[in-house]
């Protein structure tokens, strides 16, 4: 500025990286989706596009983990700053805890407590992004993963998950997408969006294939024992000893308190590849000049742990088989949506959608933003999870408000009635196009 004339402002433009990745989140398509909903319909929102159980009272968090966190916020010991890492007392329960399950145990040493599950990919991501490393993530996926690598300029490459085999990893096609710069392939189990749960033999050949490539694996076991169905969650720490496992976990899930913001990373390898190739040291340079997680919320954690009883979660997962239950079955009454594999595990299912039976509607983004418009169902677009090109996909979210009979007069009733197939005429002809509803 010169002889007082009008500054010359020399910032303004944003971060190219920063607004792809914000307009192309999972938050911000289900957002867009829920803004679709008439607010002068009557009817109550079904908010089934997110992972968020404390939205439905049937999920309350457990009396003891409230009580612990009380507890821990008015005993005044916990008011101070976290050391790097995390809360010691908090470390050491969670080592603990994924110990149980393991063919070895864990110490404090290979736990970092982290503001939930997506500061822990944050972290992962950073660490590994060294110059012309790439790292394997699964289609469909969680983008978290893909955002967070995008903005740490590390190169992701997709690998795809097979509906036809229960959602399984294409391990074929992850050696195809390796190279030598590859240096982490991610898998997520229980899986979200897709609700399948991966055998032993599943996660054993995935290790296996890891060890071949040379590279670890990133185990996101975010919804661990958010299990319902024939198969029983196994940690993939348990092939440790094939390949380094860094697992990413949390209570957001399992204990239904998302807003708390606690989650850890851990390494699981028993023969200490991960602190031999300095990855442990690199994610603890990281917590110095990051976030921590609520000082009280870790130090309640020990006691939430320790104290909250089996019911609670058996509970959980029974409402979560029933709802599941009628979902899979209400979706295979509807001829232009499929479920490609039951779900049995984590909250969600992918369905599939033929948009060649449907009347006016684009894509998968058209198709949920017209449920919201006109059936005030939320539900999330596959487009956001990068479901392949070869068909369009929903992701439902298996809550309910009040019983999981409602999943089906609540979204599947109501996605029933916008599928306005072109042959209802029954000569083969378009429907009326100012019908996109046909009563189941």
């Amino acid at each position: 500025m010169e002889n007082g004339g009008e500054a010359k402002w020399r910032f303004g433009a944003g971060n190219p990286a920063v607004q792809a990745s914000g307009r192309q989140s999972l938050r911000a398509l289900v957002t867009r989706v829920f803004d679709c909903v008439d607010r002068n319909d009557p009817r109550p929102v079904a908010p089934l596009g997110h992972g968020d159980p404390s939205a439905f009272a049937c999920f309350r968090t457990a009396a003891a983990a409230e009580e612990a966190v009380s507890a821990a916020a008015l005993s005044g010991k916990h008011n101070r700053y976290s050391s790097a890492g995390g809360v010691l007392e908090a470390r050491s329960a969670v080592a603990a805890y994924l110990s149980r399950e393991l063919p070895y145990e864990l110490s404090t040493g290979d736990v970092v407590v982290t503001a939930g599950c997506n500061h822990a990919i944050e972290i992962m991501m950073a660490v590994l992004a060294s110059p012309g490393a790439n790292v394997l993530l699964p289609r469909p996926g969680y983008p978290m993963y893909e955002s967070r690598a995008a903005l740490c300029g590390l190169e992701f490459r997709r690998f795809d998950l097979l509906p036809e085999k229960e959602w399984e990893v294409d391990l074929d096609g992850v050696e195809a997408l390796a190279d030598e710069n590859t240096v982490a392939m991610v898998i997520v189990n229980p899986n979200n969006p897709c609700g399948c749960v991966y055998s032993y033999d599943h996660l054993a050949k995935i290790a296996e294939t890891a060890r071949k490539l040379g590279i670890m694996v990133i185990s996101d076991e975010v919804y661990d024992h958010c299990a319902f169905g024939s198969k029983p969650f196994v940690p993939m720490g348990v092939f440790g000893e094939i390949a380094p496992v860094v697992t990413i976990g949390g209570i957001s899930k399992r204990w239904m308190v998302p807003g708390w913001r606690l989650g850890w990373i851990a390494a699981t390898d028993p023969k200490g590849v991960l602190r031999d190739k300095n990855v442990l040291e690199s994610i603890m340079s990281y917590c110095a000049i990051s976030v921590d997680a609520v000082t009280f919320v870790q130090g309640a954690l020990p006691q939430i742990i320790a104290n909250t009883d089996k019911a609670f979660f058996e509970k959980a997962m029974d409402v979560m088989r029933e709802a599941a239950e009628i979902c899979y079955r209400k979706v295979g009454g509807i001829e232009c949506i499929t479920c490609p594999h039951k779900p049995e595990g984590s909250m969600f299912v992918m369905v599939k959608l033929d948009l060649s039976c449907l009347d006016g509607i684009a894509d998968d983004v058209d198709f949920c933003t017209q449920v919201a418009r006109e059936e005030s169902v939320v539900i999330c677009p596959g487009t956001v999870l990068h479901t392949s090109s070869m068909f369009s996909t929903f992701r439902v979210a298996i809550l309910s408000k009040f019983h999981p009979k409602h999943i089906a007069s609540g979204l599947i009733q109501n996605i029933g009635i916008m599928t306005s197939k072109k042959e209802c005429n029954g000569d083969n002809s378009p429907a009326d196009s100012k019908s996109t509803v046909a009563q189941l």
